[in-house]
């Protein structure tokens, strides 16, 4: 009896990734496909930075938070996709406790930096849009990064207090992650310590990093619709569509599928609901945003077409 006690306090040094919900005849069909999303989300959006570096048409500050998204998505896709590709392919689901600390801190680091920065892009359209005259003197270069740092150093914080929250926990018998990543709400789950001040930090922290940039963006796309419906003309509408169309896109995509997530009624399936929020906003968004961009912005086309004139004149 004691021994059995001693072994349920014990603490563990590996935890295990239950993975997808996939049947074993099946794994092979997944494995190709989401290595291809993966290669295509790495591919698309370090395009999108070479076009950037390349072409000075695209230097102003929209694409200078364009390129710091795409490097975002980069990231953020590769924290979680190259080891959930590795565990179907070796069907091996366990990960050191070290890492998975490690993957936590950084799955919340980029996930917190997309959001940040997809909030000073709602901002940059705003004044394009609102104030067209003065776009130039307001979005000055030193605001642009000081937004860009600023995005850096909240998202840094936050994912580090939820991080040093989470190394401090016990973990004992119980080692399985119902994931395909070590997510934090399933950690908090298995640990045997008290994870109140964890709970409250997420509310907090979840509060700073997602439902306010959420709000900003949504009184910042209706005072845009204000300024649209004052002067209301078919020309308006159109260059509003054309200013905003892709971010917008990019907005609904990203947090669509958080709030899905969070507001949506927990079932007895809530593992696999989480499992497919996640891989919409970890695997498919990175993937699309790159095509969003690209194919419903003219400059991003011209870009394009220059590269790809170039790369010919150059194989010729």
């Amino acid at each position: 009896m004691n021994s059995m006690r001693r072994e349920n306090q014990s603490s563990v040094s590996q935890f295990l990734l239950l993975g997808l919900p996939i049947p074993p005849e099946q794994q092979g069909m997944f494995f190709a496909l989401f290595l291809g999303v993966y290669l295509t989300t790495v591919l698309s959006n370090l395009l999108i930075l070479l076009l950037i570096r390349l072409d000075s048409r695209l230097h102003t500050p929209m694409y200078f938070f364009l390129s710091h998204l795409a490097l975002t998505d980069v990231s953020f896709s590769s924290v979680t996709v190259p080891k959930m590709l590795m565990n179907m392919h070796t069907q091996d689901a366990s990960i050191p406790k070290a890492e998975c600390i490690s993957q936590t801190y950084f799955f919340i680091l980029f996930a917190d930096l997309d959001s940040l920065l997809i909030t000073s892009m709602a901002y940059d359209r705003y004044v394009a849009i609102c104030y067209p005259l003065h776009y130039t003197t307001i979005m000055r270069e030193e605001l642009c990064v000081s937004l860009v740092a600023g995005s850096w150093l909240l998202s840094c914080a936050s994912a580090l207090s939820h991080t040093l929250l989470l190394a401090r926990l016990s973990f004992c018998a119980d080692n399985i992650i119902p994931h395909f990543f070590c997510d934090l709400a399933a950690l908090l789950k298995l640990s045997c310590s008290d994870t109140s001040l964890n709970e409250l930090v997420i509310l907090t922290a979840g509060a700073a990093v997602v439902f306010l940039p959420l709000s900003g963006i949504l009184v910042t796309y209706g005072r845009i619709g204000v300024s649209i419906l004052r002067v209301p003309s078919t020309k308006g509408i159109c260059k509003a569509l054309s200013t905003c169309g892709s971010h917008l896109s990019v907005v609904s995509l990203f947090y669509g599928t958080i709030v899905a997530l969070y507001l949506s009624p927990s079932s007895g399936k809530s593992n696999v609901k989480d499992m497919i929020a996640s891989l919409m906003y970890v695997v498919v968004t990175p993937m699309l945003n790159p095509f969003i961009y690209s194919l419903r912005n003219r400059d991003m086309k011209l870009a394009v077409g220059i590269l790809r004139r170039n790369n010919n004149l150059f194989i010729k």
